[in-house]
């Protein structure tokens, strides 16, 4: 009989076959009320999942991260549930788990409407009221094509069709409904407390355009109310930051039809581009890259060699000329083998870091392109060192160190990182991989990194790190990469000298830290708000007068502050104070700076902060020590703090 050992090591020894609703109860009452799920084993099951034999057992309650699948999954059954009470001649398609909550699509004969959104809501709530249990019965593959076609289901029988034969169908049920699902859900409607349905879609059957349109719900749903409103607060504060709007109210860039995936920088937007360039270029300098520029266009039989036209074709733009078959660069690597292959090179000449702002092209599907976080055209601040096997340790160290560093001149203290493993599709033998990941692992240890394992989700080429950063309201972006590539050097026939004279491969250390510059220049722009420290902010101070007898000592103090590398403008027009204060605050300047006449006689500034600080009136030379303190602590020490 099973013998129940629990997370704190104790053991609960039963005399027949238990369930984990059972092991909860002979627990606490406490712990019997709060039980969603179980995870047996390390596997996450239902409560009503029999224990036969002895096992690991953690009850799963709404504190457990597991708890949120567990709750989307029966919150996605929930909505088909209410969907089909209101109309029964819906069907049903698929309705997975995604981040953040949930979409269930259906066949209809019509659109959703709004209305309709609200009618699923209502009836949601009333089924949770009801509290029905949710149980699970098992049918044979056969048996259950028939039932779902009995029912008019014809795409839950085509979607149970496509598995193989002989094969046991598990169908979920609450109430009189029930659904073809995998699980586990949670025990009863009655758990389900926190959920709201968020927009319509539509969605092509299977993704495929041949097929039917369907009508997609989007919803989200949370442990309980305070994390639910938490979200949608976090949504509310997310869209009055979005890149794209802020980028129209500050002039910052704009696209159109006419460029598909690709940006046209203003000239305030150029600038917060350059700075964060010109800042990149002085940290690479100071770690010993050499910068290099490859060119655009590559022939197809150097992207053959290199593995790229193998795994990668789909994502490349492709020219022909004289005959020839180019191919736009997706990706820096090659043409960066190319530079290394040029004069023979010892062991005494490594490691070689070479960097490059390269532009880069991929054919992303229209559909996926969302401003400047997914493009077509973008520039990488990519680097490959080209090291010794021995030397990826100090390399990885002194990379993992200098990547920090600069997220946190950005505004990015709080960053994880993910160990990502060999894919399945991809180049080199199982030993050069093995070589590979556990160079990486070795080289992490020695940074001292804390890493969660990303399975599968290596480069084709050899495993990597994948930086992850958090903004100012709490959401994740994967930024900076590190790959260790044993396969690339070898391929594209890369060698040095080595010690005894031998000729070898050198280790390839692929690296970015922003990735994408404009993916990059969105987060930030949505991290800040447009309120860019002053180091980055396009505009770092306005001067302006209050008549017309501060005009020239206005643009006075200006030209000075701007021969003390100020970005400044000066505001002569003959429009009142308090309104040129609301138009440079709106543009989420830095400091704007003001001249009566009183400033004149002590040849001083009055100081305001965009944040309506009022800093008083400071002498012309105070006033540039101030902004070249701010410049140079990156916003560690600002005065609107």
């Amino acid at each position: 009989m099973p013998v129940i050992t629990l997370p704190d090591g104790s053991q609960r020894p039963f005399d027949h076959p238990v369930t984990v609703a059972e092991v909860a109860t002979s627990i606490g009452a406490g712990l019997a009320k709060a039980a969603l799920a179980g995870r047996v084993d390390g596997r996450l099951v239902d409560t009503s999942f029999l224990i036969e034999r002895d096992a690991t057992l953690a009850i799963v309650t709404e504190k457990d991260p597991a708890a949120l699948e567990v709750i989307r999954h029966s919150t996605a059954h929930l909505l088909a549930q209410a969907v089909q009470a209101i109309y029964p001649k819906a069907q049903v398609t698929i309705g997975p788990v995604i981040d953040d909550g949930f979409f269930y699509d259906f066949a209809f004969e019509r659109p959703f409407t709004p209305e309709d959104l609200e009618k699923f809501e209502a009836k949601m709530k009333e089924l949770v009221k009801a509290n029905l249990p949710i149980t699970r019965r098992v049918l044979p593959r056969d048996e259950a094509v028939k039932l779902f076609k009995s029912m008019g289901e014809y795409y839950k029988a085509e979607i149970i069709s496509s598995i193989p034969a002989g094969d046991d169908i598990s169908l979920y049920g609450q109430g009189e409904w029930f659904d073809l699902c995998r699980g586990p859900h949670v025990p009863s409607t009655g758990k389900l407390k926190a959920f709201k349905l968020m927009k319509l879609a539509g969605a092509y059957w299977r993704g495929d355009s041949k097929n039917e349109m369907l009508q997609r719900v989007y919803g989200t749903a949370w442990a309980n109310e305070a994390d639910l409103k938490a979200y949608l607060t976090r949504l509310e504060e997310a869209e009055k930051r979005d890149h794209r709007r802020i980028g129209r109210e500050l002039d910052l860039f704009h696209q159109q039809e006419e460029a598909v995936g690709s940006v046209f920088w203003h000239a305030p937007g150029w600038t917060l581009w350059r700075e964060v360039e010109r800042y990149m270029r002085d940290r690479l300098d100071q770690a010993g890259y050499q910068e290099i520029k490859t060119p655009q266009l590559l022939d197809r039989t150097l992207w053959e060699k290199s593995g790229h036209w193998e795994n990668y074709r789909e994502h490349m733009f492709i020219a022909e000329s004289e005959n020839r078959v180019l191919a736009v660069k997706p990706m820096n690597c090659p043409g960066h083998i190319q530079v290394f292959k040029q004069g023979m090179k010892s062991y005494r000449d490594l490691p070689l870091r070479l960097a490059e702002f390269g532009a880069c092209h991929r054919n992303e599907p229209s559909g996926a392109l969302h401003g400047l976080m997914r493009v077509r055209a973008f520039t990488q601040d990519d680097a490959h060192i080209f090291c010794l096997p021995e030397q990826i340790n100090a390399e990885t160290v002194a990379f993992c160190a200098l990547l920090q560093s600069v997220y946190a001149d950005f505004g990015f203290t709080d960053v994880h990182v993910k160990f990502s493993d060999r894919p399945p599709k991809r180049a080199g033998s199982d030993e050069t991989w093995d070589r590979a990941e556990s160079a990486l692992k070795t080289a992490v240890e020695s940074a001292g990194l804390k890493v969660t394992l990303n399975p599968g989700e290596g480069a084709f080429y050899g495993p990597k790190l994948e930086f992850v950063l958090r903004d100012a309201i709490g959401r994740d972006w994967q930024c900076g990469t590190f790959q260790v590539d044993f396969v690339l050097p070898e391929r594209l026939g890369a060698e040095y000298v080595a010690e005894d004279g031998s000729r070898k491969a050198p280790v390839m250390l692929h690296r970015a830290i922003l990735g994408s510059f404009e993916r990059f220049l969105a987060i930030l722009i949505e991290h800040h708000a447009g309120k860019f420290p002053v180091w980055l902010a396009p505009t770092q101070a306005v001067a302006f007068n209050i008549t017309e007898r501060q005009a020239a000592y206005v643009q006075e103090c200006t030209d000075y502050l701007k021969n003390q590398g100020v970005r400044v403008e000066s505001d002569l027009r003959n429009e009142k104070v308090g309104f040129k204060i609301r138009e440079h605050t709106l543009r989420r300047v830095p400091y704007l700076l003001v001249a009566g006449d009183r400033e004149v006689e002590s040849h001083s500034l009055a100081v305001r902060t965009r944040s309506g600080k009022d800093l008083g009136a400071m002498p012309l030379e105070k006033v540039a020590a101030l902004l070249a303190s701010e410049i140079a602590g990156r916003g560690r020490n600002s005065l609107e703090d």
